[in-house]
């Protein structure tokens, strides 16, 4: 429980960016504690489900992941526990379809659970070792590994590139510009190196992000293809 509320982030208090909205922000927010839950597997399982999809669509398939398969938690019926390796290995890629994941998704999933012992072993290697050793696993890049190290082993500095929206917000709020590249966001976090992802969290509790002109993503419906 200590580390799930960021008691081991000692360095919280080194983060005192004197620029604004940056300084502002921060003073709003308070000192920023990354918590670590120290549970990469079941961590992964959820952004696996959520690579490439918009959140609504992403949330409804791992509700109906844990709705059909999940054990439920002490206290009641409403508290479902996330799935075991064990379990989820006795799943097969078609048993995803009707929870609206496809294959290429669901097969990453399932190997995450053949090797959840040692996925959950990497909690105690430093991040980016880790998250170099997770994005040699087919179907896990740069953006699920940066996630999960920023959620799971409480990286400050974690940064998930391959976002949709993440360099435009990075942009609007630190030059003003409406779009931009993984490239320019890297470059623009740069001067924070150490405490990256802090800056994405108060730039992502801020809620000031560049108005939406281009498509946006389709809420997809795979269970019914």
């Amino acid at each position: 429980m200590p580390a799930w509320i960021g008691a081991g982030d000692n360095d919280s208090r080194l983060f005192a960016p004197e620029t604004e909205p940056l300084h502002g922000l921060l003073r709003k927010h308070g000192p920023l504690r990354v918590g670590a839950n120290l549970r990469l597997f079941a961590t992964l399982v959820p952004l696996v489900i959520a690579q490439k999809v918009v959140g609504k669509e992403a949330g409804r398939s791992y509700r109906r992941l844990l709705d059909s398969y999940s054990q439920t938690g002490p206290g009641g019926d409403e508290l479902l526990l996330p799935m075991s390796a064990e379990d989820l290995r006795a799943l097969g890629y078609e048993s995803f379809h009707p929870l609206g994941v496809e294959r290429r998704r669901a097969e990453t999933v399932l190997r995450l659970a053949r090797s959840a012992g040692r996925i959950d072993a990497l909690a105690s290697k430093a991040s980016s070792e880790a998250q170099r050793i997770l994005e040699t696993v087919p179907g896990i890049g740069p953006w699920t590994a940066g996630r999960a190290a920023f959620a799971a082993l409480g990286d400050p500095d974690a940064v998930w590139t391959g976002d949709y929206h993440l360099p435009s917000l990075v942009s609007w709020n630190l030059r003003g510009e409406r779009t931009a590249t993984d490239d320019d966001m890297l470059e623009m976090l740069e001067p924070y190196r150490g405490h990256r992802a802090r800056v994405l969290l108060l730039l992502l509790r801020s809620g000031d992000a560049p108005a939406r002109r281009g498509p946006r993503m389709p809420f997809r419906e795979i269970d019914r293809q």
